[in-house]
């Protein structure tokens, strides 16, 4: 029973931090509505947001010791070291891309801001470091976990992250028009562009 709530949980849990980060992605639309505090009010949502990813984290965890009692496996079929020695090869890179990207983003990273300009540093080569970053971090912890329960549910995050990041981009335009638009013509999403010769 209680793994079932436990589930339950994770679903409403992730629902939630979808809805209010599509919400927090939204001030430059917002503030037409609103005036200037929507930037403060998307900063609420976008604490909300971690509030909940917080809470999904937990129920990652609780899985581990509540696992539904369904035919799919409660661990993978190798060695735990296996899971381990792969969630290493996932969590490092994917720390490192996250954490450059808030490092790089500033305070925009949690809280939006006005008066904030184009990112620089890794957002020279892409745009969405944080998420690319972070999408795999719940791969990461469900092999740590050994659970491919976990693994399987954590496809979820790769289409809500690329929901995220069109959201963003939709609001990123309004804020700063021409400019972002030649800054995606430029920069690949999630992957560097290929430059053409005449660049170089």
């Amino acid at each position: 029973m209680l793994s079932w709530i436990n589930l339950i949980v994770l679903l409403i849990s992730t629902a939630l931090m979808a809805f209010f980060y599509i919400r927090s992605v939204g001030p430059a639309k917002l503030e037409q509505k609103i005036g200037e505090i929507a930037y403060k009010k998307c900063g609420n949502y976008r604490i909300i947001a971690s509030v909940f990813e917080v809470i999904v984290v937990i129920n990652y965890i609780i899985y581990f010791f509540l696992p539904l009692p369904i035919s799919i496996p409660q661990f993978f079929i190798w060695e735990y070291w296996i899971s381990v020695t792969l969630s290493i090869v996932i969590l490092i890179p994917s720390l490192y891309i996250m954490l450059k990207g808030v490092k790089d983003a500033g305070r925009e990273a949690l809280f939006p801001d006005k008066e904030h300009t184009l990112y620089r540093g890794i957002y020279e080569k892409i745009r969405h470091p944080q998420a690319l970053g972070e999408v795999f971090l719940w791969w990461g912890v469900a092999l740590l976990l050994n659970s491919p329960f976990l693994f399987v549910y954590s496809i979820v995050w790769f289409p809500l992250f690329y929901w995220f990041c069109k959201a963003e981009e939709k609001d990123l335009i309004i804020r700063y028009g021409k400019p972002y638009i030649d800054y995606k013509n430029r920069v690949g999403m999630f992957f560097p562009k290929k430059r053409k010769l005449n660049e170089k």
